[in-house]
């Protein structure tokens, strides 16, 4: 039942956003009741977290080339700003719509953001720029920026736009990167 909750959780809070879904909605959508709902989550606020928590998925790291993860990265985000009911990041919609920054969905937000953050550092240092860290933070500006505007152009080609800004920022920094991969659109 927990997960039937969250799978329906997950779907109205993004498609709808949290404030505009109930706890009431939740429960007659899945056909329970607001008891049997919170016996599982007691309050909303614990199944904003229980949702944001569950959207927690690291992406691994591999021996592939670095550069070319880094790159794979943006193309990835490029097939999900195509995708139907494309809404931004839930982590970062969350936190706004909460405005409240001691909810726990800041915390679940910055650890998201900051995890992935990692996961470009990671691979930088092992591209063996100068600067990993700020160059990471850099990628994840250009991730932020690519998901606002895809957001707002309703074009998931704002995904491309940010992936060849990184090439050139880790050909800026010293990297290696191997040559763009020409596909038409």
């Amino acid at each position: 039942m927990p997960e039937r909750i969250l799978e329906t959780a997950d779907r109205l809070f993004y498609g709808q956003g949290l404030r505009a879904v109930g706890v009431d909605t939740i429960a007659a959508e899945i056909g329970i009741s607001k008891r049997t709902l919170y016996n599982h989550f007691p309050s909303k606020d614990a199944l904003i977290v229980a949702y944001l928590e569950r959207r927690l998925k690291p992406v691994p790291l591999s021996e592939a080339n670095p550069a070319l993860q880094i790159l794979g990265d943006f193309e990835r985000l490029e097939r999900a700003f195509a995708g139907p009911g494309f809404r931004g990041c839930a982590f970062v919609n969350a936190v706004a719509e909460l405005k409240d920054p001691a909810h726990a969905a800041n915390r679940i937000a910055l650890g998201f953001k900051e995890q992935r953050r990692l996961w470009f550092r990671e691979l930088l240092a092992r591209l063996a720029v100068a600067d990993p860290d700020g160059l990471a933070t850099q990628l994840m500006l250009l991730v932020d920026g690519a998901i606002a505007a895809a957001l707002v152009r309703n074009d998931p080609a704002m995904a491309r736009a940010a992936r060849d800004a990184a090439r050139v920022l880790m050909i800026a920094a010293g990297a290696e990167v191997p040559p763009a991969i020409s596909r038409k659109r």
